[in-house]
């Protein structure tokens, strides 16, 4: 029966009852107190009755909604359509073996440039351009059978001899690679035919496959690579189609793609628009489709009440952290930096900033990786001891610094403005400047020019970028690099937990930066809209299994 059909009986019968009171109340006036008994008897059972109707009707709506669910798994995806995804910050290129932007990931990996190895949405890592892959026994030669007949969009073919090239560029003395300690701990890499690589490593490496799954490794066609960072060419699913800058950038199906059943989308376009309150109002006059990250929490609550749209509320990988100049005054002093940790609050920074989405943390590990260790209550918020330490260090009276916040992202406005507030109160005075996305990259992230700033590392295991004193926050420690690399080493799951916890647990004691909240993944798009990722367990805003329900 339908819920149309249900509710047309019962109002049907709770009418029937009416009238039949109203015809025994007019039959002759109620004389004896019996009769009106009688009538406060039967008003009760309809009370009761209306009070069933109105439950079973709550049910009637339950059923629907789950039918709808269910309707919407059975249907499948279709093929077809354009999406138009709202991100907000502009790549500065789009190559991602040439730049450390998370922001080329979100729009090239998985969609235009593939790897050997893949993340799916669960994290897990699965099959890229590499079919399967094995490892020798001493954990240090991995043999990788590649797919075959794969093509890059220009036309070159996609084989071991490319595979190897990649792998060597990534490591040269010139690389442009943000990451080229990746591919370093290899040793010779040998192609035993078109479809099978051998790479041997010059020591064990827990993170390899880790690393052969992130942007850093994807593959470029040998002839047509010195043009990426414009123009990209890959094996994914879309082609890169334009780049209009400033506004958008556009890839549309790649139609020889190794896997036909895939994408099933036309064209995916990359609308860059940078306020908040922007992407959301561009969501509502339907400009865009989806916002891929929404950086304003506090308005999902409202996305959420409009029936045209759903939100989707998932856990991330990029920990959101103070970095620290770890080389400049007075932030070299170890008790300084500890002094900063007890000084804020973390679940009112996660409060006041991200309307309560996200979780404190107290290390560089997201909690959603193995291995994770709760670091969390080693600096509690305790302004006294704060100040304690800053006596202690020599700066009874507190001092005056700066902190330089990327305006791409609002969330570290928001947060650097909260946190300066709380560390004016043990009397360190922040000077709070706004600097452009090329300004940070260049000035901060390479030339290290900078006291503390505010930004999202997006990579899950990246933990290692403590290991090289040379990164832009310049933490130098032996005891780190001793326990890094006997984590990477480690023979067993139980001593690579031991290993990376022990890492986890050293950065934290010595407080090398702000360690804050881990970013949830939000996401707001138009409810037609089907398979979109929910938890972002890597920093990819994967398109290929995306899907219009019409």
């Amino acid at each position: 029966m339908t819920r149309r059909n249900l509710e047309r009986t019962f109002l049907l019968s709770f009418v029937f009852i009416l009238m039949s009171l109203l015809l025994i109340s007019c039959e002759k006036p109620a004389e004896t107190g019996r009769e009106a008994e009688k009538l406060n008897v039967l008003t009760e059972k309809v009370e009761k009755l209306a009070e069933k109707v109105n439950q079973l009707s709550i049910q009637v709506d339950e059923m629907a909604g789950k039918l709808k669910e269910f309707s919407e798994k059975m249907a499948g995806p279709q093929r077809g359509g354009n999406l138009v995804l709202c991100v907000g910050d502009e790549p500065p290129g789009l190559d991602p073996t040439a730049s450390a932007s998370a922001a080329i990931d979100r729009v090239v990996y998985a969609n235009i440039m593939e790897g050997l190895i893949k993340v799916d949405r669960n994290g897990k890592f699965v099959p890229g351009l590499a079919t399967n892959w094995q490892v020798s026994p001493d954990g240090k030669v991995y043999t990788f059978q590649l797919r075959q007949g794969v093509t890059f969009h220009n036309g070159e073919p996609f084989n071991a001899q490319v595979a190897k090239w990649n792998l060597e560029r990534g490591a040269a003395e010139a690389t442009k690679n943000a990451h080229p300690e990746f591919f370093r701990v290899i040793e010779k890499i040998e192609t035993l035919d078109d479809q099978t690589l051998k790479v041997t490593l010059k020591d064990v490496d827990a993170l390899f496959i880790v690393h052969m799954a992130e942007g850093d490794a994807v593959m470029l066609p040998m002839k047509a690579y010195e043009n990426t960072a414009a123009a990209p060419i890959g094996t994914g699913p879309f082609k890169f189609s334009k780049w209009t800058r400033g506004d958008s950038v556009e890839m549309v199906r790649n139609e020889n793609y190794w896997n036909p059943a895939l994408p099933y989308l036309d064209k995916v376009t990359y609308r860059f628009i940078k306020d908040p309150s922007a992407q959301i109002a561009a969501l509502k006059a339907g400009d865009v489709d989806i916002i891929g990250w929404l950086f304003a929490p506090e308005l999902a609550a409202d996305i959420a009440k409009d029936k045209r749209f759903k939100v989707l509320a998932g856990a991330s990988t990029s920990e959101v952290i103070m970095s620290t100049n770890n080389k400049a005054k007075p932030f070299d002093n170890k008790l300084v930096r500890q002094a900063l940790a007890y000084a804020i609050d973390r679940q009112t920074v996660i409060d006041l900033v991200m309307a309560g989405y996200g979780t404190v943390i107290g290390s560089h590990w997201p909690p959603v990786t193995p291995y994770y260790k709760d670091m969390t209550s080693r600096f509690p918020y305790d302004p006294q001891k704060a100040k304690a330490l800053l006596v202690e260090a020599g700066y009874p009276d507190g001092f005056a610094a700066s902190i330089k916040l990327p305006a791409i992202y609002p969330y570290s406005q928001r947060a650097g403005e909260v946190i300066a507030d709380m560390l004016g109160q043990i009397g360190i005075k922040l000077k709070i400047e706004i600097v452009e996305w090329g300004f940070w990259l260049d000035r901060i992230f390479k030339q290290k020019e900078f006291e503390l700033t505010m930004i999202g590392h997006a990579e899950a295991w990246d933990i290692g970028i403590y290991a090289n004193p040379n990164y832009y926050f310049q933490y130098d420690s032996q005891e780190f690099r001793d326990a890094y690399a006997k984590a990477l080493k480690a023979p067993s799951e139980a001593e690579k937990a031991k290993w990376f916890g022990r890492c986890q647990e050293i950065i934290a004691e010595d407080a090398v930066n702000g360690f804050l909240f881990l970013s949830p993944s939000l996401s707001a798009m138009k409810i037609e809209l089907m398979n979109w990722w929910k938890n972002y367990p890597t920093i990819a805003l994967d398109c290929t299994e995306v899907w219009w329900k019409r």
